[in-house]
């Protein structure tokens, strides 16, 4: 039985991340302020390792997905695999030529993957759909940004988060509406 609400439960668990960084990033500077010898360099790292854990936990936790949508997102294996009693699907991240974030006619949002002449689509709310953030790391010249606030704020027309540029090559692109 627990002393807490499900709601705030919930709450640290999103958070919990941007909280381990800050507690790591304290005993680091205490290290730093009151240790002799090697220690304050120790410390040092250990408050840089700690603000890394901070600002990556705090965009983990911005990007929120929901919860209770229909299927179950896994990523495994550099591959994005759905779930859904109509209409899953998988998604090689290797094979990824554009990555976006629609609309749906419900007011919530889903991740669009299109590969050569394919495409799936991912509720945002689905079971395990905070998984695609680690894949959008994973992107180079992903703008987590744009997609956090296209999550929060589902966009009228498709927003692009990342795309594979010519040849190959991954190119940042400006913020882009397909």
């Amino acid at each position: 039985m627990s002393f807490l609400r499900p709601e705030a439960l919930n709450g640290l668990a999103r958070w919990r991340d941007v909280l381990i960084g800050a507690a790591v990033a304290l005993a680091g500077l205490r290290w730093v302020l009151v240790g002799v010898g090697l220690m304050p360099w120790i410390g040092g790292a250990v408050m840089l390792l700690g603000a890394v854990f901070l600002w990556t936990g705090f965009q983990r936790a911005r990007f929120r997905t929901g919860s209770g949508g229909l299927g179950v997102v896994e990523v495994d294996e550099r591959q994005i695999t759905y779930l859904a009693p109509v209409g899953g699907g998988i998604a090689a991240i290797d094979a990824l030529t554009q990555v976006s974030v629609v609309a749906s006619r419900a007011g919530g949002a889903f991740w669009r993957f299109d590969m050569a002449g394919e495409r799936l689509s991912v509720p945002a709310a689905a079971e395990g759909a905070r998984a695609v953030f680690d894949v959008l790391t994973a992107l180079p010249g992903a703008r987590i940004e744009t997609a956090i606030r296209a999550l929060n704020q589902p966009p009228e027309t498709p927003v692009t988060i990342w795309r594979k540029g010519p040849a190959g090559v991954d190119t940042p692109r400006a913020i882009e509406h397909s």
